[in-house]
């Protein structure tokens, strides 16, 4: 069952719905949302779990690309310019697997059909579960049990972000952590194999093994037609580490 996620809408045009990906939030793409609205009707996604949308009992991508196309249909938007990054990548695969028929183009930035290993994300969960919050009273405080688990500040600074305030005495994650925990195997399996047919646009991060030359001729076979861009020096977060790039390559396929 879908749940009603929140979103950020704004501007007029062709519509360009925006998904993060994991432990991030709407928030993560609003930079690039505020160049986009001024020529296209730009929505940005909190996905289940993450942001402020609903905490469930369970995440895997059928659920989370059956939210996107609830919102999409509820706001009866149709040839969509459909972006993920990461987790959102993938989820924009599962939607253009399932309805193409609304999606004018889809944008993956920095990531890939494949299944990912588990080392990536496996400190980051644990620092998350063990953060004991309720013992905690200053963001320093959570900052500082992270950097045991999390050695680069800017990874912190990131999960810190979905940090806040649920009462004025209590700290509290805005993503919901035991159920991603748990899951964390489905939101790093592979996407369905079938062919995707809509047109589709890789942006990679030279300095990011999300995506690399041995992947290649796997998206150029699953996703015919496909073009991919590189930013050379961008990491894995392409859209924070080169907002003006990315979001000129969004343009260039609305």
């Amino acid at each position: 069952m879908s749940v009603e996620l929140f979103y950020r809408r704004s501007g007029q045009g062709t519509p360009v719905v925006i998904l993060h990906g994991l432990f991030g939030s709407s928030d993560n793409w609003a930079t690039i949302g505020r160049e986009l609205e001024k020529e296209h009707d730009v929505v940005l996604v909190d996905q289940r779990d993450h942001g402020r949308s609903p905490h469930t009992l369970r995440v895997d991508y059928e659920l989370m690309a059956g939210d996107v196309h609830a919102l999409v249909t509820g706001l009866g938007l149709k040839d969509i310019v459909l972006v993920g990054h990461s987790m959102g990548g993938k989820t924009a695969m599962y939607f253009a697997h399932h309805w193409p028929g609304l999606v004018k183009h889809l944008v993956s930035v920095d990531m890939g059909p494949r299944e990912y290993p588990i080392s990536n994300q496996a400190p980051i969960i644990e620092a998350l579960m063990t953060s004991d919050l309720a013992g905690k009273t200053t963001r320093k405080e959570v900052d500082e049990h992270l950097a045991r688990y999390v050695p680069e500040p800017g990874v912190r600074q990131f999960l810190l972000k979905s940090l806040y305030w649920e009462t004025p005495e209590k700290l509290a994650w805005r993503f919901n952590v035991p159920v991603l925990a748990r899951d964390i195997r489905d939101i790093l399996a592979a996407a369905p194999p079938e062919t995707i047919r809509v047109p589709t646009l890789f942006i990679r991060g030279g300095q990011s093994d999300y995506i690399t030359r041995a992947d290649i001729p796997a998206l150029k076979e699953q996703f015919p037609g496909n073009r991919i861009e590189t930013i050379d020096f961008a990491g894995h977060w392409v859209h924070a580490q080169a907002p003006a790039e990315v979001t000129d390559l969004i343009r260039s396929v609305t």
